[in-house]
């Protein structure tokens, strides 16, 4: 990263986020997206033993590291895995590898808080709202045992969709798949971890932010022209993704060990208005999806994630991709923004003129001579 860069990494202890030390990161890849883990990855120089002795206090696993940009925390997350290398010059670099916060969870199980297995310890929601439901999972995760709280806060958001779910002792279920299962439920929600300063106490804060149906940020449109902050744009489909009809299929529900076992499935699950030519169909094709979801042993789940599936997945699969030129107009918060594109070319010779929700977001520092750049993955409005 070269000193005009507006980026600077900041690593800090990931239980207490106090900083470690502010180090120099070159050849900087960075995304992030809503409902899944981002990463970051990246190479610290170390030129010589003073710097060695600074960039050794990076732990993998217990070190946090931030990327910010300007006066903005653009992206935050733990660093998990480093590499140290020498080239044949006796060049030292440590290439480091993060992922967002949300990854924690991935790494943690729900789990009795006595260390011996529990049969009868469960997690237990009764009739509660399914945002009250994620922050239950990230509240007993980060406090019920020691060394848990990695400092994620929580709103007070709230769906009107109430469930009754439990977890237990010796499933070894990750709190992320939890969560994960349950966000994916029919009349789901979508969750996102964001890093910001806080504009009152200048700290950092890790926040879960949790959007029923959807997470919507920003209260007007950012508007993306190109010829303008556009440089380059890709709208691909993907049939092989799609589908007109879709089964979910759960555990097994056969006790007796001497027959086969065969897992509860779903009704199929139908687009009736895309199939066929006849009056009032669309003239798709029949094309079938599946899923499993070896932990849920309900029939109304397993019909609800099914009509969930179709519904995300109907006919082709299309994610626009936009890149665009970083500046002072583009804001840090962009995960969950409405986007108004327009585009005016050879194919789009009328004009594009589009609204799209960004779900993803991968930064390209400067570098090189090549200026700051976005490219952000969108869904249709």
């Amino acid at each position: 990263m070269t000193t005009s860069t507006p980026y600077r990494a900041i690593f800090c202890d990931l239980l207490t986020d106090s900083t470690i030390d502010i180090l120099p990161l070159r050849d900087v890849t960075v995304d992030d997206y809503i409902g899944k883990a981002g990463s970051l990855t990246g190479t610290i120089p170390i030129p010589n033993a003073e710097t060695a002795a600074r960039v050794r206090r990076i732990e993998e696993g217990r070190t946090a590291v931030y990327l910010q940009r300007g006066h903005d925390l653009w992206w935050g997350g733990i660093i998990w895995t480093s590499t140290l290398q020498s080239d044949d010059q006796g060049v030292l670099t440590l290439e480091i590898q993060a992922a967002t916060f949300e990854s924690y969870a991935g790494r943690r199980l729900i789990r009795a808080t006595s260390p011996t297995y529990d049969p009868a310890y469960t997690l237990p929601f009764t009739n509660a709202d399914q945002l009250d439901i994620a922050r239950g999972l990230w509240t007993d995760m980060q406090t019920s045992l020691a060394g848990g709280n990695i400092l994620v806060t929580y709103g007070t958001e709230t769906s009107g969709v109430r469930r009754t779910i439990s977890y237990r002792d010796g499933d070894e279920t990750a709190y992320l798949d939890a969560l994960d299962s349950l966000a994916a439920l029919e009349d789901g929600f979508e969750y996102h971890i964001a890093v910001y300063t806080d504009p009152v106490t200048g700290a950092r804060v890790r926040r879960l932010v949790l959007g029923h149906p959807k997470i919507e940020t920003g209260a007007t449109d950012l508007v993306l022209d190109r010829p303008g902050t556009i440089l380059s744009y890709s709208f691909p489909r993907d049939a092989t993704r799609g589908g007109t009809t879709a089964r979910a299929r759960g555990a097994s529900t056969n006790s007796d060990q001497a027959s086969e076992s065969r897992p509860l499935t779903s009704t199929v699950a139908t687009a009736d208005q895309l199939i066929g030519t006849g009056p009032g169909h669309a003239g798709y094709p029949r094309i079938d999806l599946t899923s499993d979801h070896n932990d849920i042993s309900d029939a109304a789940t397993l019909n609800a994630l099914a009509r969930t599936e179709l519904a995300a997945a109907t006919g082709a699969v299309v994610i626009p991709e936009i890149t665009i030129r970083l500046d002072d107009l583009v804001p840090p918060a962009l995960l969950g923004r409405t986007a108004r594109v327009r585009i005016t070319d050879e194919w789009f010779t009328e004009g594009l003129d589009a609204r799209y929700r960004i779900i993803g977001v991968a930064v390209s520092p400067a570098q090189r001579g090549r200026p700051d750049t976005a490219d952000l993955y969108l869904e249709e409005v």
